[in-house]
């Protein structure tokens, strides 16, 4: 499915997520997981809550999206994320099996999917996903540029 009011229904919702993230004092990023028309992973960063460096929005979603499934092939699963996936995630989307990946906007410091890697469809690795970028970029970009702007500010006021 590549309708993209559909597509940018979904990344709304991953928006809505990484607001929550940023509520919570974390770089906000969110991300749902769609399998037959319907989320069955919802997530947002949680570094700084749970104090885990693995807690990103797409690992917690697809912890989710296995467990809901009841296997951890998510087969026929699209993930949208807010921000181009770092390796840990792109790689655990690959063994994941999903589908497609869609994302709001690139990530040129630790992008793994087209800024520094692709590891999501890397022909030595053994499953590649279908990749659509830029959904809903500017409303991605400016959530992610205002968070940093204002946590600078802070910084600086210190």
């Amino acid at each position: 499915m590549n309708d993209l009011s559909v597509e940018k229904q979904y990344m709304k919702m991953a928006i809505d997520q990484a607001y929550i993230a940023e509520e919570n004092g974390d770089v906000p990023i969110g991300c749902v997981i769609v399998y037959q028309d319907q989320v069955i992973g919802r997530a947002y960063n949680q570094r700084e809550q749970l104090h885990d460096p693995t807690a990103h929005a797409e690992i917690i979603a697809l912890t989710q999206a296995a467990e809901y499934i009841g296997n951890w092939r998510l087969h026929g699963c699209t993930i949208y994320v807010t921000l181009e996936p770092c390796p840990m995630c792109a790689g655990a989307m690959v063994l994941g099996r999903l589908d497609r990946l869609v994302y709001g906007t690139d990530d040129p410091k630790t992008g793994a999917v087209k800024s520094l890697y692709n590891i999501v469809q890397d022909d030595r690795l053994n499953h590649r996903l279908d990749v659509t970028c830029g959904v809903l970029e500017d409303e991605c970009r400016k959530q992610l540029q205002d968070f940093f702007r204002r946590r600078r500010a802070e910084n600086s006021s210190q």
